[in-house]
């Protein structure tokens, strides 16, 4: 018996009509978890995460979505949009919670671990940490980027804060005193940012490389150049893989402790914007310029979801491809 390598067989979601810039997934709840995804359609879409079917799509942003968020238990979805907002969202019945104002394109959103704060930074260079219970407050506001922010994550038990902007620097920031604790700069501009609580540890990408550094002192783990420009990249809750995205449309997956590169995969039709494992680590979900999210399963083969395992001369009998429609204009 020769021994064959199984076929990954990527799940499709399509729904969207212009480019998928962010994905999050929620932790895992008593109705599984989660999927939300940001795109420049301006219609932020809810599914079920380890299967990737449609549940609804958040109606109300006036522009492109930039950045898009849930709370741990998926009761709360946020959202940062080109139309100068964010907005809050009840992401069990669809309805939009709260529209927060503010001067500029809004990139990032990232709920507190109790879901009572939202964080948001975008092109006006500050971020904004607004008290969800009091929305009619003004937001506390921190100022020192001297360009755009691309992402903003509350990190050490939500006293201080992460962020990333297109002046080549990350920050780490001190909630209470609103003062840079530590900052990092870089040759190019940081394209992507994952904060790992278990272990501290943050993933960036920026040009071909993926770094990861400890993510209190900012201290360079180790890094993996990429043979493409990389957008985006999330480590496995286990820690035993990465994977990565970006320019040449192809979703990488290394070894993270050796740093080997152990499998690449093409499936999307355009550059990868973005990637996440899922917090069970059994899938990564991926979006990109095609428009599409794909969902790939972590380990090859397995029954998991929507995929059987199924040997390999069964493979070609198989339809290779799942794929989701959701129906164009539904309130969820």
């Amino acid at each position: 018996m020769v021994s064959m390598a199984m076929r990954q067989t990527p799940l499709t979601c399509s729904g969207h009509t212009r480019p998928v810039v962010d994905l999050a997934f929620s932790g895992i709840t008593p109705y599984g978890y989660f999927l939300i995804s940001a795109c420049k359609d301006g219609k932020p879409m809810l599914r079920q995460g380890d299967t990737g079917d449609w549940i609804g799509t958040f109606l109300g942003h006036k522009g492109a979505v930039w950045g898009a968020t849930l709370n741990k238990e998926a009761t709360k979805a946020a959202t940062a949009a080109a139309d100068f907002t964010a907005k809050v969202w009840d992401a069990v019945t669809g309805d939009e919670v709260l529209t927060l104002a503010h001067k500029h394109i809004v990139k990032s959103v990232n709920f507190t671990e109790d879901s009572n704060y939202l964080l948001t930074g975008g092109n006006d260079k500050v971020l904004r940490i607004y008290d969800l219970g009091k929305p009619e407050a003004e937001p506390q506001e921190i100022a020192g980027h001297t360009s755009a922010i691309k992402k903003a994550l509350w990190c050490n038990n939500d006293q201080q804060i992460l962020s990333a902007a297109d002046d080549k620097t990350i920050r780490l920031w001190d909630k209470n005193t609103k003062e840079a604790v530590k900052t990092l700069s870089f040759d190019a501009s940081v394209s992507s940012m994952e904060y790992i609580p278990d272990g501290e540890i943050l993933v960036i990408t920026y040009g071909r490389t993926v770094a990861f550094h400890n993510a209190q002192s900012l201290d360079l783990i180790k890094s993996v150049d990429a043979p493409a420009s990389i957008h985006s990249a999330s480590l496995h809750p286990e820690k035993d893989f990465f994977v990565a995205g970006g320019d040449d449309f192809k979703l990488y997956k290394y070894d993270y402790t050796t740093k080997e590169e152990l499998e690449s995969y093409k499936g999307h039709f355009g550059p990868v914007h973005c990637v996440r494992f899922s917090p069970d680590g059994e899938l990564y979900a991926s979006g990109s310029e095609d428009g599409t999210l794909r969902l790939w399963q972590t380990a090859v083969g397995k029954t998991y979801g929507l995929w059987k395992c199924v040997l390999p001369e069964e493979l070609s009998l198989e339809n290779s491809e799942a794929l989701y429609c959701p129906p164009a204009e539904i309130k969820a």
